[in-house]
């Protein structure tokens, strides 16, 4: 793959700090030690700082007493970041880089000492103004290769836990009455057909990260979250890619929502059960949209009338069938948490 020639900045808390091209190594290095104590403690990185889930997840391992770097892809977002974060959370941060989703170097800087990689997105808008378009999807499988490539060459333990989506298992493209479980794929081609570009890019990526985690030896989990929903993040545009298809999705049982922050939370569950044997894929999604009225009520909270519901109020009542399965992730939490309650 051709490199893309991209500046690499370090970020020392709690200033944002620019680095020469000629003092960048020495200041990395320097921000980015990890000794014993460190190890000890299990330093994490998480990509994306800057998205919710990503803020959700760092929050989520801070909570845990875990040391946790940032990644962000340039300057700017670290305003966005810390819009999503109090103060005192970014101040307990091991650090934070601009770390570019094309520089496999910069990764690999990044990632060094870290026992796990926490990759949430290649593709962060806050703001809601671009859209997700084919060529996203592309660059988005790119992204996730290089993230696991870099994984494996300088994180010490080789963990990579993955956040894919549940746009990459309902999309199969067939007419079988099946559920829709971890075994799941989303079809590329019917995706391309129908121009669903999250759920291509969802797929492409989660697809690329399984095969570059066998080549590179990383020990890899994904996560695969229903509609991300969350009070503080109330930008309907960010939902509209996920939710193209969705009237289609809702007929047949696979419009799914889950909270940001419980999202963030079976990330670090999955994470800590890799010590026990957690591998493979984890559908995760909290409700299930089973009525015409709950699609419309969710209409109405995002602003996108009728994208769901086709402007139809008839059969508000009649329950749809729940075709998705996520019990592969519930009795995975109900052991954690059994566990440390012990």
């Amino acid at each position: 793959m051709r490199k893309m020639a991209m500046e690499e900045f370090a970020v020392l808390k709690p200033q944002v700090r620019c680095l020469r091209e000629e003092e960048q190594k020495v200041c990395v290095n320097n921000a980015f030690s990890c000794g014993l104590d460190a190890r000890e403690r299990k330093l994490v990185c998480v990509t994306g700082g800057n998205s919710n889930l990503g803020s959700h997840i760092v929050k989520a391992l801070l909570a845990r007493s875990y040391l946790v770097r940032v990644t962000i892809q340039n300057q700017g977002d670290y305003e966005d970041m810390k819009k999503l974060m109090r103060d005192e959370e970014i101040n307990q941060l091991e650090g934070v880089v601009v770390a570019k989703m094309g520089s496999l170097d910069s990764l690999c800087e990044a990632f060094r000492g870290c026992h796990a990689i926490f990759h949430t997105s290649s593709f962060i808008d806050p703001h809601g103004i671009s859209g997700y378009s084919e060529h996203m999807a592309f660059l988005e499988a790119e992204a996730a290769r290089n993230v696991i490539e870099a994984c494996g060459r300088a994180a010490y333990a080789k963990r990579c836990i993955f956040t894919s989506s549940l746009l990459a298992a309902i999309w199969t493209g067939d007419n079988e009455n099946k559920i829709i479980d971890e075994f799941s794929w989303t079809n590329e081609e019917f995706c391309r057909e129908n121009k669903l570009w999250l759920a291509l890019g969802k797929t492409t990526a989660e697809m690329t990260c399984w095969r570059k985690s066998k080549e590179m030896k990383v020990n890899l989990v994904t996560v695969c979250p229903g509609l991300l929903m969350d009070a503080s993040f109330p930008n309907a545009h960010n939902y509209v890619p996920y939710l193209k298809g969705g009237k289609v999705m809702l007929e047949h049982g696979h419009l799914a929502i889950e909270d940001a922050r419980k999202a963030a939370k079976a990330h670090v569950y999955v994470y800590e059960a890799m010590d026990y044997g957690a591998c493979g894929r984890y559908l995760c999604y909290g409700k299930v949209v089973r009525k015409m009225s709950e699609a419309i009520e969710l209409e109405n909270g995002l602003k996108i009338h009728g994208l769901l519901s086709g402007g139809r109020h008839e059969a508000l009542d009649e329950e749809i069938h729940i075709m998705l399965s996520n019990a592969k992730l519930v009795r995975l939490i109900q052991g954690s948490q059994k566990l440390s309650c012990k």
